[in-house]
């Protein structure tokens, strides 16, 4: 009776090579963005759903978001088109990080990390400055029709900015779903500025170059790409459509 060979338990369970040479990280990495893109998804077509059945009310980008810093003259959309820019411009200083990654060059890692995470968080800065903006309004305001629970009738009153309740703008809709759109995705570039801070001070510290490798470079900015990504879809949906 022939004897079956011994197999090591290691080979057993270690499942072979990984699908496409990709590692555990990276993969594990694209699974997070592949349900995360579902997610933006979902708001994107909701909101597109909302808009059309407001059409005919439905407040146009140019005519709210005309403010710039330091010029009193109405910019439709320059400021929002400023903030693209910068963070399609971070994207590329996390492309020549990652490729300086690939050739170990610890200081040009270090460089184009620095100048990402800026760029992140100047983003993240003037998306809070767009936000003051828009809740507090315009100084002439809207009048706008609520219901009187004294009166038992509609009254006009005006109003100033926007929140989740009224909008000086036009249907409180697109208020909740500036915020939350808006909101969702400001939350993920703050997050990505912050493991892209405790990246970089690794970066510093020598961790990546002891490793023999900067894969979590590539792994972040994998992120960060993603991130640059949907902001391009929500620009396009909810500032030029």
């Amino acid at each position: 009776m022939a004897h079956s060979a011994e197999i090591d338990s290691k080979d057993a369970w270690g499942g072979g090579q990984s699908p496409f040479r990709v590692s555990y990280g990276k993969m594990m990495m694209w699974f997070f963005l592949v349900s995360d893109a579902l997610t933006f998804g979902g708001l994107l077509i909701s909101y597109g759903f909302i808009r059309h059945k407001y059409a005919e009310v439905w407040p146009k980008a140019e005519h709210v978001f005309t403010h710039f810093p330091f010029v009193e003259q109405h910019l439709p959309l320059a400021y929002v088109g400023l903030m693209t820019f910068i963070l399609i411009m971070s994207s590329v200083t996390m492309v020549l990080a990652v490729e300086a990654g690939h050739r170990m060059d610890r200081r040009g890692v270090t460089i184009w990390m620095f100048w990402t995470i800026v760029g992140g968080a100047a983003f993240v800065g003037s998306q809070a400055w767009e936000w003051f903006h828009f809740i507090v309004g315009t100084e002439e305001g809207a009048l706008r029709d609520v219901w009187s629970m004294e009166t038992g009738s509609y009254v006009r009153q005006i109003f100033h900015g926007a929140n989740m309740v009224t909008n000086e703008y036009g249907v409180p809709q697109f208020a909740n779903y500036f915020f939350f759109i808006t909101g969702f995705h400001g939350t993920h570039v703050f997050s990505g500025v912050i493991i892209n801070l405790i990246i970089f001070l690794n970066v510093l510290k020598g961790t990546y170059e002891k490793r023999g490798h900067y894969e979590m470079v590539e792994k972040v900015g994998l992120y960060w790409h993603f991130v640059d990504l949907v902001w391009v879809f929500v620009f396009t949906f909810f500032y030029l459509l």
